[in-house]
């Protein structure tokens, strides 16, 4: 397990720049997307057709709100650099055993 300081001001701000910088267009067009199917729908029998894919959206936006909220509880979002660690360490460890294992059977046979 490593020691890490916590990321700079200057690098959380740069985080958050360049998640506004993706997520504010991707809810702009995913919003003025909603609007014109909801307009449509408004039309009478010519915008029923809207009608499933106005689903779609909400089903698709609740389906990943309800996920996200899920990770969040689980605490899927305090610790994200340690896996990749764990990971390693684990690797290691199946390494020595593997290696271990090899050593025993390779004893000279007499």
């Amino acid at each position: 397990m490593s020691n890490r300081t916590p990321p700079s001001l200057w690098w959380r701000a740069l985080q958050w720049g360049l998640a506004m910088g993706i997520l504010l267009p991707a809810l702009y067009g995913f919003g003025s997307k909603f609007r014109e199917f909801l307009l449509l729908y408004g039309t009478g029998d010519e915008g029923s057709f809207t009608l499933i894919p106005i689903m779609n959206y909400l089903l698709a936006s609740l389906g990943f709100l309800m996920l996200f909220i899920w990770a969040m509880l689980h605490g899927m979002f305090r610790n994200i650099e340690q896996p990749k660690y764990t990971m390693l360490e684990n690797e290691a460890q199946l390494d020595r055993a593997e290696a271990a294992q090899a050593g025993s059977q390779e004893a000279p046979h007499e």
